[in-house]
């Protein structure tokens, strides 16, 4: 997924923590969840990429990009994300 602004990144970024089983796991007062989903994706690279030195010469507006990539894993779908409408 390709952004370009920093609310969009975040969006993203959310949504492949959570899919891929690396959310925080909350307080470490409060009790474990019991409900665990398998990851639905598989990051390709930890992060966000940029654009490097020889594309900002050929595409000044690349650098405000950020990719980020996953693949689909065989689990099943999750449905809407926590604290999103459908």
């Amino acid at each position: 997924v390709v952004t370009f602004h920093s609310l969009e990144d975040r969006m993203v970024k959310a949504f492949l923590t959570e899919r891929t089983g690396n959310a925080p796991g909350g307080s470490r007062h409060a009790p474990v969840a019991v409900e665990t989903r398998k990851p639905s994706f598989d990051l390709l690279f930890k992060g966000a990429r940029e654009a490097g030195e020889a594309e900002l010469a050929a595409n000044p507006r690349a650098r405000s990009a950020k990719i980020r990539a996953a693949v689909r894993t065989n689990a099943p779908a999750w449905g809407a994300m926590k604290g999103r409408g459908a």
